[in-house]
């Protein structure tokens, strides 16, 4: 039960990187009608380029975490839940403070952390 756990976890990791990417897409670095006004263009690049890397990362800790039950090494293991429930934490901790609580990426962060750590 606690690999499908550890799975689950890496699954909703990848589903809201996903999410994270495309709502920052349609809704903060729309052209034209995004919600925020960047000058110079090479910083709104960078600043979405940064917000993309922050989505290629989550998919990336969730496939750790999916792919973590599957390797022989307890350690590695060990290592890929702690590293990647404390990343999920702070982000959920982070969005929960930013927005207030009034956004529903907290609860979908904390859920991974939570089944990471049932994981365990």
């Amino acid at each position: 039960m606690r690999d499908v756990l550890l799975q689950f976890s890496g699954a909703l990791a990848i589903i809201v990187a996903l999410i994270h990417g495309a709502l920052g897409e349609k809704r903060i670095f729309a052209s034209g009608n995004g919600r925020i006004t960047i000058e110079p263009p090479q910083l709104r690049i960078l600043l979405r380029l940064v917000w993309q890397t922050g989505t290629v990362a989550w998919i990336g800790g969730g496939v750790l975490l999916f792919a973590a039950p599957l390797m022989a090494s307890d350690a590695a293991r060990h290592w890929i839940i702690v590293t990647m429930a404390a990343v999920f934490a702070f982000a959920a901790a982070a969005n929960a403070w930013a927005k207030r609580g009034r956004h529903f990426g907290w609860i979908l962060l904390s859920a991974v952390v939570v089944m990471a750590i049932a994981g365990y």
